[in-house]
């Protein structure tokens, strides 16, 4: 089966790991506009921590946008955002949506400005009487997915605005933190050639904590939060030849953004030593759109899962995955479904062979698309300002020097343990001076 093939020799979603021995790390400058958060401010930030209104647990992952724009974000792992809102959107409101959750809909006037807010959320649970059509088989449900596509997913290309971020933790440090903005030229979803990336402006430190063993780089970089459209790309899990290397079971139904979705549930067939994924569809019960799609790698073949991800290290290392769980979330616009996020977490298990103690890294990929408008077939960007589909993000960009770094442009808020990597950089920075 050519799916499996390529699945089995193709580094999986391009998360590459390059091993080396090495003792530096690097030093700092940074890449991009210097002048641009200098300039007069034209927006205001509003800052927010997301959380269940009953529980107070933080809400991650969910959609912030500005209603009557394409300009959003997301919350981060610890249920944090700020949306920068430009000046003449400021009597606008915000929208906030996440899986299982009824709709938040927020003045901006009811907000405080440059300051944290708390949201609360409220779960909804789905009356059974509200669904028509509920099909025996859940693989007619993917069926339909896979038939809708062409209408369901835009067919003109967009230039997307998007902020990525990557890090590599040792244990519980981060050794590793690489950030850009970039411009995304978003391929039409029946157009098979590859979406581009070009880089507007980004920052990154590999000296958060000095690393006297390994060199441990990505290679891929926004590519491989792309490759996670499965609209677009979707060999790994929806294409049709790889359909049957799947059981589908039925787990519920609830409702994204309003909209009540089937919650299907897919892991590989027994027999098949392929390591392929597990998890859950979201699906739009009257579109037949995929909303949101959460899976993970099976790593119990240690062996063949390894190859996936590692194109060279040093002799006398082992090095495994333990785990590789992923996300991509989509929002809808004039009926049409649109990426809007993708996230990639991977662990590994290093061991040297003279070493009494193993090393664990987690590697994590993130983009969340901030702003999109429709672009013309001849809007693609020229071969010069494209990075490359094998592109290493810490060996583009550098620095962490300057105040105000991302200006207008929207990002994803960093969890604490970011933040305080961030703010251990600079302070280095300023002893340096």
């Amino acid at each position: 089966m050519k799916t499996l093939t390529r699945i089995k020799t193709t580094a999986i979603l391009g998360l590459l790991l390059v091993f080396a021995a090495t003792s530096a790390f690097a030093g700092t400058s940074f890449i991009g506009t210097k002048n641009k958060g200098q300039q007069e401010v034209t927006f205001k930030a509003l800052q927010g921590k997301l959380v269940d209104a009953e529980t107070q647990q933080p809400l991650v992952f969910a959609s912030i946008a500005l209603e009557g724009t394409n300009i959003a974000t997301v919350t981060n792992t610890e249920g944090n955002f700020v949306i920068k809102v430009p000046n003449e959107n400021i009597n606008g409101t915000l929208k906030i949506s996440f899986i299982g959750y009824e709709n938040l809909v927020i003045p901006i006037k009811d907000l405080k400005v440059e300051k944290s807010n708390l949201l609360k959320m409220t779960m909804i649970s789905v009356n059974l009487t509200e669904i028509n059509v509920f099909p025996n088989n859940p693989r007619l449900i993917i069926d339909k997915v896979i038939e809708n596509r062409s209408k369901n997913y835009s067919s003109e290309p967009l230039l997307m605005t998007a902020f990525y971020r990557e890090t590599i933790k040792k244990r519980w440090s981060y050794i590793g933190l690489s950030e850009a903005v970039v411009q995304v030229y978003k391929q039409s979803y029946n157009n098979e050639r590859p979406d581009q990336v070009k880089l507007f402006k980004g920052r990154k430190s590999t000296n958060v904590e000095k690393m006297d063993t390994l060199l441990f780089k990505l290679q891929g970089g926004p590519y491989s939060t792309l490759m996670l459209d499965v609209m677009k790309d979707p060999y790994m899990i929806v294409s049709e030849d790889i359909l049957e290397s799947y059981d589908y079971s039925y787990v519920n139904i609830t409702r994204v953004d309003g909209k009540l979705n089937y919650v299907i549930e897919f892991k590989q067939r027994s027999g098949i030593t392929t390591p392929l994924f597990y998890g859950r569809f979201y699906i739009d019960m009257d579109s037949f759109a995929i909303t949101s799609l959460s899976f993970n790698l099976n790593t119990s073949n240690k062996e063949e899962a390894s190859s996936m991800f590692i194109k060279r290290k040093p002799l006398g290392v082992s090095v495994y995955p333990t785990s590789a769980n992923y996300l991509v979330n989509y929002v809808q616009n004039d009926g049409k479904w649109y990426y809007s996020y993708s996230r990639g977490e991977v662990a590994f298990k290093v061991n040297w062979k003279k070493r009494l103690f193993s090393n664990t890294f987690t590697t994590t990929v993130e983009m969340a698309v901030t702003d999109w408008k429709k672009a013309g077939d001849d809007a693609s960007f020229r071969p010069s300002d494209r990075l490359k589909m094998n592109v290493v993000m810490s060996d583009m960009v550098n620095g962490f020097a300057e105040d105000n770094f991302w200006g207008d442009y929207n990002t994803i808020e960093p969890e604490q343990s970011i933040e305080s990597a961030i703010k251990k950089i600079k302070r280095s920075l300023d002893n340096a001076k």
